[in-house]
């Protein structure tokens, strides 16, 4: 018995709509970059938890509004305007004596890559226990990512240790998320002796009043600086680390980066600050620190004297006319930059990427690493890739982290999976 209906789908073209061909899935582009991402994540991720590896950012820690921000705190004259000034102004360290005491709140906005923010405070100030002033304690803690707590180790810090434990006890009861960071600073001229006996004095007293009062395993950490060497840099490092979402998974590549290449040691630099966000997982080395970060201040230098330089408009219309009868960007060769040496004492390679404006990718060779340049050149081809989408897809956008594209929608980077 036949169908004669002619009102329904089957009436006229007499084939089921059931056995028609379904329309073809549209097909979703993996990059190379992506799969090794996605790869080395999976393989870390059961390893970083279970050693004494990167810690796992706590999903449960409260996402920040706005940029976050570096409260630098302590005692007048304990060093917060020359740590302020030599990281992130690049002033010499020579050139500080002659900085004045910080008077009211220096607030500096620091475009790298990551937006964030470094508050001076003035040490003469008290604001839990000075009733001559009233502060917002939300405008002033509610988005800090990190409170750095300047100690001068050549002057008797005990007034600034009892002050310090205070303001711990404050933040934890009201915002327990902050970490606290103490900088045990101008070290430079003590002993190693002597600099290890404050740390575990200041240490000591610290952690037995937080215990008096109850708070036990508080997020407070003890850094050994002075800013005529590279310590206060490596400081830094490990402040601005703990800001960084999924920690982990860059530290993974660089690992992988190391092993597949044979790397001594790997780091991914601010070179703005020379502050390195991520490092393989190998054991930390200050000397290869030190010669990487030296060299970024080579390449600095070399590029603000034969760096690019703003044109006029008239200048760029005159090089993207005739013959060429293109845009500047597309007459470039080569859309990365790429330094290299070799040092003397031991005839070890040094490389430098560049992964965007912000940051380079700087890793020490082993001796004969020349021969492998093309296997070493590509490897590092798919981690630089695979650096700028992971930046891409944990930039912050409105308190979560992924992109945003145009009238504000939500957007994906092609190829990354939308779980890392």
């Amino acid at each position: 018995m036949s169908s004669t209906g002619g009102g329904g789908p089957s009436g006229d073209g007499g084939e089921d709509p059931c056995t028609q061909p379904l329309p073809p899935r549209p097909v979703r582009f993996i990059s190379l970059a992506a799969l090794n991402l996605s790869r080395v994540y999976e393989q870390n991720r059961q390893r970083i938890q279970k050693k004494d590896g990167p810690k796992v950012p706590d999903p449960t820690t409260p996402q920040m509004k706005g940029k976050p921000r570096l409260l630098l705190m302590g005692q007048r004259r304990s060093g917060k305007s020359s740590i302020s000034s030599v990281v992130f102004h690049k002033l010499p360290a020579s050139e500080t004596l002659f900085l004045e005491s910080t008077a009211r709140i220096q607030k500096d906005s620091l475009n790298s890559f990551m937006e964030f923010q470094v508050w001076d405070f003035p040490g003469q100030i008290d604001i839990f226990e000075n009733p001559a002033y009233s502060f917002d304690m939300d405008a002033i803690f509610g988005e800090i990512g990190a409170l750095i707590w300047v100690i001068d180790a050549q002057d008797d810090y005990l007034e600034a240790v009892a002050r310090l434990n205070i303001t711990i006890l404050h933040v934890q009861r009201s915002y327990p998320h902050i970490n606290i960071e103490v900088f045990i600073h101008k070290v430079d001229g003590l002993s190693d002796d002597y600099k290890l006996d404050i740390q575990r004095d200041v240490t000591i007293r610290i952690q037995d009043e937080l215990s008096d009062q109850g708070i036990e395993n508080a997020p407070v950490n003890f850094h050994l600086t002075s800013i005529y060497n590279h310590s206060i840099f490596e400081a830094f490092s490990k402040v601005i680390q703990k800001l960084i979402p999924r920690l982990g998974q860059l530290e993974a590549m660089l690992t992988n980066l190391c092993r597949t290449c044979r790397f001594e040691k790997a780091y991914l630099f601010d070179v703005n600050t020379k502050i390195y966000i991520a490092t393989d997982s190998t054991p930390e080395d200050m000397a290869s620190y030190e010669i990487c970060s030296d060299y970024v201040d080579v390449i600095i230098d070399f590029s603000e004297v034969y760096g690019s330089w703003p044109r006029t408009q008239q200048w760029r219309d005159r090089l993207e006319g005739e013959p060429w009868a293109q845009p500047l960007e597309d007459q470039v060769a080569c859309e990365w930059a790429e330094s290299g040496m070799v040092l003397a004492d031991a005839q070890r390679p040094i490389m430098l990427r560049e992964v965007d404006r912000f940051l380079a990718l700087v890793a020490i060779m082993k001796e004969g690493s020349y021969e492998k340049m093309p296997q070493i050149n590509m490897n590092v081809d798919v981690v630089v890739k695979g650096l700028t989408e992971f930046f891409e897809i944990t930039k912050p956008r409105g308190g979560g982290m992924g992109i945003t594209g145009q009238g504000g929608q939500e957007v994906v980077s092609p190829g990354v999976p939308p779980a890392l």
